[in-house]
Parts: structure tokens; sequence; C-alpha cells
């Protein structure tokens, strides 16, 4: 177990420092020396290093992801709780002084070329942390805590706020930038739906020959129910069971390790959930119940 662990924890690590890379490249050669802006707090950093240059005071767009990022991670830690906070926060660290450290360099002088490219690595950095269990940090961690505390989706928030950074491009800068700054929030959407999913809930539905070995598996990392449902393989005509467990898309990397790990010839089949309602632990519960079983 342990050696499985460290594993894990290795992959992550090269996941984070890839991820932090593609986002920081996408920044300092492709998307800043053209003027379009990337998506949530890394556009607003990027405003605030545009608009700090007219005034001729260099300070790099990494220093304001790095100060953006302190806040929110000490208050993803207090509210969300360390297991997913810690990995993001890090994610937000690399990418932070990856942007420091990369010298501004513009690899092509087509904007067009410049949007794209900047809008597919920054959706390649987004989406690879989400498949492996945690995030880049910034309107993530907010999310999660916003959902904690008012139960509602940040999707109004998020796009209020790069509708914001786009009139702000078309104003100051020209509509000719804010019009390539929607194709770079486009592709980067479109990429991190590629890569992950754009469901913040799924069902996982696991037909497997040790009901009890994974359920075992699965209640020490995930505090979700589980639902056994008899089944018989029509191929094989031999009985199986069908767990069916609903998660949020943070979960599916340690979802997908626990199965895999306790029953390497099991299948999963993820299926899209559009709401949940009744019995559904969030985050701040999982943490209690966590806490609950340390003590036992």
């Amino acid at each position: 177990m342990t050696r499985i662990r460290e594993q894990d924890a290795l992959i992550k690590t090269g996941i984070l420092c890839f991820s932090a890379l593609c986002c920081a490249v996408a920044l300092n050669m492709f998307l800043i020396p053209s003027n379009i802006f990337a998506g949530g707090l890394n556009g607003i950093a990027q405003l605030l290093h545009w608009g700090l240059n007219i005034s001729h005071i260099n300070i790099s767009t990494g220093w304001f992801i790095l100060a953006f990022n302190l806040p929110i991670g000490i208050m993803g830690w207090r509210k969300i709780g360390p297991r997913f906070t810690a990995w993001s926060f890090a994610n937000a660290i690399v990418t932070s002084l990856l942007a420091i450290v990369i010298p501004e360099v513009s690899v092509s002088h087509n904007a067009l070329l410049n949007a794209l490219f900047g809008g597919i690595l920054t959706g390649i950095g987004i989406g690879f942390p989400f498949r492996f269990g945690f995030s880049t940090g910034g309107m993530d961690i907010i999310a999660m805590v916003l959902q904690k505390t008012t139960g509602r989706s940040i999707g109004t928030l998020t796009m209020l706020l790069n509708s914001g950074i786009i009139a702000i491009a078309g104003f100051f800068i020209g509509w000719e930038n804010a019009l390539y700054t929607i194709i770079t929030i486009y592709a980067t959407s479109r990429m991190v739906d590629t890569i992950h999913t754009r469901h913040q809930k799924m069902t996982a539905l696991v037909v497997t020959n040790e009901p009890e070995a994974v359920i075992a598996d699965l209640q020490r990392h995930l505090f979700r129910g589980i639902t056994e449902i008899p089944s018989r393989g029509a191929f094989s005509n031999k009985a199986n069971t069908t767990l069916m467990i609903v998660i949020s898309r943070y979960e599916l990397y340690d979802l997908k390790n626990s199965v895999e790990r306790t029953d390497p010839g099991s299948f999963i089949n993820f299926v899209s959930t559009a709401d949940v309602a009744g019995n559904f632990f969030d985050e701040a519960a999982q943490e209690k119940l966590r806490q609950n079983s340390k003590q036992s």
C-alpha cells in the first residue's frame, strides 16, 4: 500500500510539473506577447501585467498569479481541507515560478495561431490535473468553497469574470484582441472537455467479480454511498455484481485507481449526471467523516 501511494504521488508530481509548464509556456510565449488573455485569474493577472507595463513597471504575470493563489490556498485549506487543496496550491505555485523564470518570447507573429495554441496549451495544463484528482488552483478552489458555503455553481461567476476580461481587452487594447481572447477561452474549454470531462457529477457503474474487496477499498478512499446490483454477464453467463457510485469529477482518478488495484478484470462505465438530490456528501461532509473514522 505504501509503494502504491509513493507511485501515485510520483505520478501526480510529474503531472503537476507538466501542467505548470504548459500553462507558463502558453502565457509567456503565446498569449502575453500578442496581448491575448486567458480566462479566470490568469487573465486578471495578465491584465494587471499589461496595465503596469504601460506605466513602464515590469512585473511578471507569475507574481500576480502567486499573489492571487496565496490567500485562495489558505481559504481552500480551511474550507475544503488539505487533500485537494495541497496539490492544487502546489500546481499554482509551480506555474507562478515558471511564469517568472520563462522569458516572454513570441513564438509566432500570427495572432490567430497564438490564440489557438495558447488556449490549447492552457487547456492541457488544466485538463490533466483534473484527470488525476486535483486542479490548477485559482477559480477551481473558489468554486469548491462557493459550492460548499452557498450550494451554487460558479458558472455564472466564471462567465462574468471572463466577460469582464474580454470587455477590458476590447475597450483598452482593441476589439480584435478581444475576439482572439474569446478564441483562446473557447479552445481552453474544448481541450479540458477532451482530456477530462465537463460534468461536475458522474455516475460510475463498476461490474466486478470481487465486490467485497472493491467496496472495502473504495470506502477507504472515497466517502460515497455504493449500491450493489446483482447482475449476470450475457456472454459468459456468469453471475457478477454491478456497483453504482455517484462521484464528483475530482474523485474520478481515485475511483479508477481503487477499482483497478483491487480487481484488474473489472469494467467501469462513467455516465454523466445532470443533477443529484438527497444524501450526497459534499467535500465538508467527507472531511468530517474522515476525521470521525480516524478517531474511531
